[in-house]
């Protein structure tokens, strides 16, 4: 099992120059969990899309059913003393330190492409190619 922030979900679901890594993570691990938070941000990553009208509505909410189905039996509450905590100690966002705290409490690896977490977070985040390249977490 590993944590993955919500770009490396949009990644796998949405055409983009890092698909294939986050295609090759979701062969090498299939169990992938987040905070609840993901929901609200993959809603704003659609919204995006469809007020460029690079998607549909009914192909976004495919988008979003898809991503439920991959996330939803390992959706990981996480607090807000321990979310509070990490942004004390590091210069990250509370949405990011979310993510964080989640793989922190099922001791798993978090997959992030976001520099700030890859930086504050060493012994825990790995990047795509990190984890692709290598093949460990």
């Amino acid at each position: 099992m590993i944590v993955v922030d919500t770009n490396v979900l949009a990644y796998l679901l949405l055409p983009g120059p890092k698909t294939e890594l986050a295609e090759s993570l979701r062969e090498q691990d299939r169990e992938w969990a987040a905070p609840p938070l993901w929901r609200s941000e993959l809603r704003n990553v659609l919204s995006g899309y469809l007020r460029r009208e690079v998607l549909q509505r009914s192909a976004a909410v495919a988008l979003m059913q898809e991503a439920e189905a991959i996330l939803s039996a390992h959706d990981q509450p996480v607090s807000s003393e321990h979310v509070l905590q990490l942004v004390s100690t590091s210069h990250c966002s509370a949405y990011d330190c979310e993510f964080v705290a989640a793989a922190q409490l099922l001791a798993v690896p978090l997959v992030t492409e976001d520099r700030a977490i890859l930086m504050a977070f060493p012994d825990l985040a790995r990047s795509l190619q990190q984890v692709t390249s290598s093949g460990q977490r």
